[in-house]
């Protein structure tokens, strides 16, 4: 049974775990955000001038930019106009175990240096509108056909965000077999990236050689697949370096580096200062 908490927010909770929260807010509500282990959310800004602040970060998002997160994501929203919002876990759909249905692992979730921004166009923004007006009814339904009905709703979004995204982000250069290659090493960096640290270690993980690789990044214009992998380091240690009392040594350590001034390194040649130094800004 759906948990209706106000005008706004709806919450599915399911018999074996499944969790579902479906939000839609105002100015001026209490903003909050708060992600519990296996869950993942999409925010939809419906006005300008968002301020949200994600792993050490502040971003502005404008009206209609929709941004994808996971409980990984260390986030306070700042400022806040109108939004949309949904959350889910992975006993409701687990995208990994799901990923022929929605192919969006490695793309919008498990696999981005950086947070997932789409801009959709005026027809993807009505076709995304109708859907969730779909998932706003269905919320309100109770029967023994809901949960399959939100499951359906959901894979869906997922779908049109994914489609989105790729025709932003250069993926229409390659082929169905390219975009999945891309798409997997993109994963295996989320899931290696502290102990595996060249583009070698991802090749012979996929069966593909180094030169393969870069040329499937060459044709999306975006970066290297070094510089992909060198920047979910830096993701880690900046949340790490930020949220954690760890010492520096200690989050060197935590992401494959074996000494300080190795890591020390690394650090002030991508953000411009040293760990320490960072860590007081």
């Amino acid at each position: 049974m759906p948990e209706i908490y106000h005008i706004c927010t709806v919450k599915y909770r399911g018999r074996t775990g499944e969790y579902f929260e479906v939000l839609e807010q105002a100015p001026d509500n209490t903003v909050m955000y708060n992600s519990e282990e296996g869950q993942l959310s999409m925010l939809w800004f419906l006005e300008d001038d968002n301020q949200v602040e994600i792993d050490a970060r502040t971003y502005i998002f404008n009206k209609h930019q929709i941004i994808f997160l996971t409980e990984f994501n260390k986030v306070d929203l700042r400022r806040m106009g109108k939004h949309r919002f949904l959350k889910f876990n992975k006993p409701f759909y687990c995208i990994l175990n799901h990923d022929s249905e929605v192919g969006c692992k490695g793309i919008l979730f498990f696999g981005a240096s950086e947070v997932p921004v789409l801009n959709p166009k005026t027809n993807d923004l009505e076709i995304l509108d109708t859907v969730w007006k779909m998932l706003a009814l269905e919320m309100e339904s109770n029967d023994n056909l809901q949960l399959e009905m939100l499951q359906m709703m959901l894979k869906r979004i997922l779908i049109l965000a994914t489609r989105i995204y790729k025709s932003e982000d250069g993926y229409q250069a390659l082929d169905k077999q390219q975009g999945d290659i891309v798409r997997e090493f993109n994963f295996l960096v989320e899931s290696h990236f502290k102990t595996k640290h060249s583009v070698s270690e991802y090749a012979e993980l996929l069966n593909k050689s180094p030169k393969t690789i870069s040329n499937l990044f060459g044709k999306l214009s975006t970066k290297t697949p070094l510089q992909f992998i060198q920047e979910r380091i830096m993701l880690e240690v900046r949340r790490l370096l930020r949220y954690t009392d760890m010492t520096i040594s200690e989050v060197g350590y935590d992401v494959g580096f074996n000494d300080i001034q190795s890591f020390s390194r690394f650090f002030k040649k991508h953000q411009g200062v040293s760990p320490s130094e960072y860590r007081v800004q």
